[in-house]
């Protein structure tokens, strides 16, 4: 069987390992306190241009955004996130079970605007009972999104205008960030995203990692206490330095964007194809994330041999699919998935 359906069927990059293996019998202070946790984050910090954030390791993509959230958040308010958000649909409620409601603003391509935001924080504080009801405080949002589109820059500062004129923190999720930098329609830098939020994160276990997200905090406000908040919430690892090696690892020799180069090229590779097949998709993702419309009988053959997500219903006899690249996708299985597309239709 050859996995298309998620970015994360791999282990973790080779040079990782080897490093793991390399320093496996080092005794290291815990608990993410370590040298190689101080290098990682400087590297990190350099790539940001953001040296004086501060940057913490954590395990997974949920732990990291309900311990973000929950830290900037009081009890009585919410997180402002597209209807698709993954902290509204792909984390089990876990924001939710933390006492913080989701408060959700439909949009077609999975990503909020400017105005959007604006809108819903202004209607909220003019209606005369707004005190008994859940006051909008951050906004989270995903680069990618769950659809695979993309902030461009002049939409993420436009974004993060309109959170600091409303008080608001600003939170990217950058679960599949390298992703996303390494699209032919990107034009945000690392920097530009440190510039332009209150606190995000890199994404390891998606981009090439065994485990891990780099949260990169620039807003003071969110900066106080944050350790606490990692060790309540389960995250504050006693083998902290697994971490920072494998980050340290992702951060040397330019790594972490050519492995991310490497599957958004198979992914632009396969669009195009499969354009040239005049298939449809169900919506226009530049990154490592195609949803192409297939009839069902198809679906059918090609998961006889491939594995892919199931996107939606789109009529009585095609369905959207979801096939993902990744930093370890193997050409030759793009290839082949292509001419068994061929053949098929």
């Amino acid at each position: 069987m050859i996995r298309f359906n998620s970015d994360y069927t791999e282990g973790c990059h080779p040079a990782i390992l080897k490093r793991l293996e390399e320093t496996n019998m080092e005794q290291t202070a815990g608990y993410g306190e370590d040298e190689y946790c101080r290098e990682a984050a400087d590297r990190i910090k350099a790539v940001c241009e953001a040296p004086d954030a501060n940057v913490h390791f954590l395990v997974g993509g949920t732990q990291t955004n309900v311990t973000v959230i929950a830290s900037a958040l009081r009890p009585y308010q919410g997180a402002i996130t597209a209807t698709t958000g993954h902290i509204n649909v792909h984390e089990t409620g876990a924001l939710e079970a933390c006492g913080y409601k989701c408060l959700t603003i439909d949009t077609p391509d999975g990503k909020l605007t400017a105005e959007q935001v604006e809108k819903y924080t202004k209607a909220h504080f003019a209606d005369e009972s707004f005190e008994h009801m859940v006051q909008p405080k951050l906004v989270y949002i995903s680069n990618p999104t769950e659809l695979g589109t993309i902030y461009k820059k002049a939409e993420l500062e436009a974004l993060y205008r309109v959170c600091r004129e409303n008080d608001l923190y600003l939170f990217l999720d950058g679960a599949r960030l390298g992703y996303g930098l390494a699209c032919r329609e990107n034009d945000l830098t690392m920097a530009d995203i440190a510039a332009n939020t209150d606190v995000f994160y890199i994404g390891g276990t998606k981009v090439g990692a065994l485990f891990g997200e780099a949260v990169v905090i620039t807003n003071p406000e969110l900066k106080k206490d944050f350790r606490y908040s990692i060790k309540q919430r389960g995250g504050m690892l006693a083998k902290g330095r697994l971490l920072g090696i494998q980050f340290l690892t992702l951060f040397e020799e330019n790594r972490y964007f050519e492995i991310s180069a490497h599957a958004a090229r198979l992914a632009e590779k396969l669009k195009d194809e499969l354009t040239k097949m005049n298939i449809s998709f169900y919506i226009n993702s530049p990154t490592n994330q195609q949803f192409p419309i297939l009839p069902d009988d198809v679906l059918d053959k090609l998961r006889e041999k491939y594995s892919f997500a199931y996107q939606a219903r789109v009529d009585e006899t095609h369905s959207a699919v979801r096939f993902c690249t990744c930093w370890a996708t193997k050409e030759e299985n793009v290839e082949a998935l292509l001419a068994d597309i061929r053949a098929i239709i």
